[in-house]
């Protein structure tokens, strides 16, 4: 049986929807963030020494990382879904984007949480406006102008095909999700990067990402 140790409103979301999708049968162990640091809890260190989700188990292996969790639920379970042919174009593009959106999506995505976190972090009453603009300048001079050019190559790229790897939606398209959630909770996508917008209404109108969300439970990061 394959677990899923589902930290909420986190990459494994991606994890339940591909399984969904494929229609495996898994087991869901539940962890909650701490609600003042937002990190996982000390109990995920159990199941991988790096405390992080997602990760599965499944005959005594232990598999974490999306990206390499979703290849081996495919190679093993997925008898030739939602990966394009070997050897095509498609299989290319769905290679590149499957290590694209953690390798150079989310760092900048990531470095905006922070900063902005950061201006609003409790520290003696000298050190705030230092602080603060720091991470204003931070984020005008790299970190924003970063997400812009990554959003608009990616909003050229959907312009392409029907979906990121090709004309057919595919695990890329699952693992892309995150990364333009983040951005989408962050920034109005609507009108700067419609076909993003869209790529992500035709994502959660899709029965198996619903699914998901009823076994996953609220994912906050949709608000």
């Amino acid at each position: 049986m394959i677990i899923v140790h589902h930290l909420n409103n986190s990459r494994s979301q991606r994890v339940l929807w591909l399984l969904e999708e494929l229609g495996l049968d898994y087991e869901l162990k539940r962890y909650q963030r701490d609600s003042r640091t937002m990190l996982a809890p000390p109990e995920l260190k159990r199941v991988h020494p790096l405390g992080k989700s997602p990760v599965i188990t499944e005959d005594n292996r232990t598999v974490a990382e999306s990206g390499a969790i979703i290849e081996y639920l495919l190679e093993r379970h997925g008898r030739g879904r939602l990966v394009p042919p070997a050897g095509s174009e498609g299989k290319l593009r769905y290679t590149y984007w499957l290590h694209y959106a953690e390798g150079s999506a989310m760092p900048p995505l990531l470095l905006k949480l922070v900063f902005s976190r950061i201006e609003t972090a409790p520290m003696p009453f000298f050190a705030k406006p230092i602080a603060r603009k720091i991470a204003q300048k931070g984020q005008k001079t790299y970190i924003d102008p970063q997400i812009r050019l990554h959003l608009d190559y990616l909003e050229d790229e959907l312009g392409k095909n029907g979906w990121f790897a090709g004309d057919e939606f595919t695990a890329a398209d699952i693992q892309m999700s995150f990364p333009l959630e983040a951005a989408a909770a962050r920034i109005d996508l609507d009108g700067a990067y419609p076909r993003l917008a869209a790529f992500l209404q035709r994502i959660h109108a899709r029965p198996a990402y619903q699914r998901a969300l009823d076994r996953g439970g609220a994912y906050d990061l949709l608000s």
